[in-house]
């Protein structure tokens, strides 16, 4: 009697055991066939334990979750290094991806980026830009320049109207690169009244020896233009 009973016992045993076996194996195959990298993969929930330098990263749907090693996080998540795991979390919940769970690289639609953070609108002295939804710093205007020399075709000499032109730098409010900023000119019109090297004065007048003398009406042979004798 006890031989078969011992033997019923080891049975019972054995099937009692096989689902365990099933769910937890190392470096099975896992959920889907997916245990690569996986130290301890399971059937039901996938890896458990990564290899080393690789990220456990767990899927949820609904009730459920799949853990599967990546080398890098998903967009949304961010990679933490651990003593015994290496774990994906997840971003801020305005964060469409991130360096870490107080630091934003990208934003999700209707919020902003702004030093790391993910806000609804953009703080005083930023614009919005919509293009990379981030939040960018306005310009500072400076004072205007001086006006530089008059100049018409490239010469600064001559008589002619010119043209003038002043500039109004701009720079980043807090920051030292201005190179982003417009910079600002106008332009007016002014005289050149200055002779070139080697020209005369053309506002000079002419002096009396440079004038030439009248020329004498011609005489006809009817003598116009003699003097008439004075009448008796």
């Amino acid at each position: 009697m006890r031989a078969p009973l011992c033997l019923l016992l080891l049975v019972a045993h054995a099937v009692d055991m096989l689902p365990l076996n099933r769910r937890k194996k190392q470096v099975g195959t896992g959920l889907g066939g997916n245990c690569t990298g996986c130290v301890i993969c399971s059937e039901e929930n996938g890896c458990s334990t990564c290899q080393q330098r690789l990220f456990l990263f767990i899927r949820r749907e609904g009730i459920r979750q799949y853990g599967k090693c990546v080398h890098d996080c998903p967009p949304g998540y961010f990679g933490v290094r651990g003593q015994e795991v290496n774990r994906c979390r997840k971003c801020g919940a305005t964060c469409e991806s991130c360096f870490s769970q107080d630091f934003c690289i990208q934003c999700k639609r209707r919020f902003y980026l702004h030093k790391g953070k993910c806000l609804p609108t953009c703080p005083p002295g930023t614009a919005a830009q919509q293009s990379t939804r981030e939040c960018q710093e306005e310009c500072e205007l400076g004072p205007w320049g001086s006006w530089s020399p008059c100049t018409h075709n490239g010469k600064t000499c001559g008589s002619a109207w010119g043209l003038e032109t002043r500039v109004r730098e701009a720079g980043r409010a807090g920051r030292e690169e201005a190179a982003t900023c417009q910079v600002l000119s106008e332009s007016r019109q002014c005289p050149i009244r200055r002779p070139c090297p080697g020209e005369s004065n053309p506002n000079q007048k002419k002096s009396g020896k440079d004038r030439r003398p009248r020329k004498d009406r011609k005489l006809d042979g009817r003598g116009e233009g003699r003097p008439r004798p004075a009448p008796a």
